[in-house]
């Protein structure tokens, strides 16, 4: 069975092991690097961007997640989803650079002003109406030209696509919402067959 990693260095990890246990997927907790090579994907959920951030440097998680992205799908949640930018407008942030988008973290207000909405998600030729739960989320300011937008709110992207990896501004896993997770990561998934088979070509 393939095993999904969720990094647990720091966030709310917990619930997307549920989410992926109820899609019938293995999943383990990703805290050193070696346990990168035991996984077919990666959750990087969400938390505190800018301590993510210097725990990932001070364990040297940032070179081998972008190694480890080069073939196997990433998905980020709000903080992770920062992680994954190319750009963040906030220098203490060191990201990955996964997805050429550029973001402002924070950028919906404290977390007082935190909401729950109704968006909607585009995936093949599908509207699917999601419950999208915005904790001081991020915000998507930039997209580059090979970024596919999946979903919007308030004129702006909150989950987009690039490749093999997805990045959403909130948090699927408070309200049981798998769609983002089947994508990448269930067996049938073309982009998760696409991932492994560029791996054994290489």
């Amino acid at each position: 069975m393939k095993k999904i990693g969720v990094l647990a260095l720091q966030g709310d990890f917990e619930k997307h092991h549920q989410l992926l246990a109820e899609l019938g997927l293995e999943s383990i907790s990703v805290r050193t690097q070696d346990c990168l090579e035991r996984v077919e994907g990666l959750v990087i959920p969400g938390g505190e961007s800018t301590t993510l951030s210097i725990l990932m440097e001070s364990d040297n998680f940032v070179s081998s997640i972008q190694s480890f992205g080069k073939t196997y799908p990433i998905l980020g949640t709000c903080a992770g989803l920062i992680m994954m930018a190319k750009s963040v407008l906030d220098q203490r942030i060191n990201p990955l650079g996964l997805l050429d988008i550029q973001v402002n973290r924070n950028a919906y207000g404290r977390q007082i002003q935190s909401s729950t909405e109704l968006i909607q998600m585009h995936w093949k030729d599908t509207i699917h109406a999601i419950p999208a739960t915005m904790i001081r989320a991020p915000k998507i300011e930039k997209v580059g030209d090979d970024v596919k937008i999946l979903a919007e709110w308030n004129g702006a992207p909150v989950a987009v696509m690039e490749g093999h990896h997805i990045g959403i501004n909130f948090h699927p896993e408070l309200n049981k919402v798998s769609l983002f997770h089947e994508i990448l990561f269930q067996p049938k998934s073309q982009n998760f067959h696409k991932a492994i088979q560029e791996k054994n070509v290489s």
